[in-house]
């Protein structure tokens, strides 16, 4: 059962969908990518893809952003996030996309939503095709900040790219199979907006 490792729903276990429709990112991962991009949460607006349980939209929320935008197609696991927003009393921070992720970002992008953070963690085995087309959309909506970062959780053979598209690779942790990748944005000059000082080992 996943549980909310720090902030101010520290300790609360949240409700996890049963079988495996999901697979819920572990808390050695989750430790490791928020000891990493901890100082950008505080204030921040925060995009979960492939939210699964939503725990770590729920997390981003408890360390401080100010709104969290959880994607999940499966409407049985979209209720499953909707009682642990419930849990935290987080239901004027958080939101919940019951919808595949791609036309959520499209209809995200027209409504001129814009994010300090994405996060996506999509199924393994599809991870290098749904990566390549979510950046194609949010990079024709610009979903992403100018000084934002994009996370994708993935196994090391999935063949995700280095760069794409408007994006840079800025930091890969490896977790037993798990691969943490971040991307910075590109600003329109062709560099990065800021160099990333992500200094936490690279196991924890």
């Amino acid at each position: 059962m996943p549980r909310v490792i720090s902030g101010r729903f520290k300790g609360t276990r949240l409700l996890a969908p049963k079988g495996d429709r999901t697979r819920p990112t572990s808390d050695k991962v989750k430790e490791a990518l928020f000891s990493i991009i901890h100082a950008r949460i505080p204030g921040s607006s925060f995009l979960d893809l492939y939210a699964g349980s939503g725990q770590i939209g729920i997390e981003a929320v408890s360390r401080g952003a100010y709104e969290a935008v959880l994607v999940e197609q499966s409407r049985a696991v979209t209720d499953i996030i909707r009682l642990n927003i419930e849990k935290v009393h987080a239901g004027n921070t958080i939101s919940v996309w019951s919808s595949d992720v791609f036309s959520a970002l499209r209809k995200l992008g027209e409504s001129k939503h814009r994010f300090d953070l994405i996060f996506m963690d999509p199924p393994y085995a599809e991870a290098a095709a749904a990566f390549r087309k979510a950046v194609t959309i949010i990079h024709r909506y610009d979903l992403l900040k100018e000084d934002g970062l994009l996370i994708v959780e993935h196994s090391s053979d999935s063949g995700i790219e280095e760069n794409v598209i408007n994006l840079t690779l800025s930091r890969r942790c490896k977790y037993g199979l798990t691969l943490l990748t971040f991307y910075n944005r590109y600003n329109d000059t062709g560099g990065t907006v800021r160099s990333e000082d992500l200094s936490v080992p690279r196991e924890l």
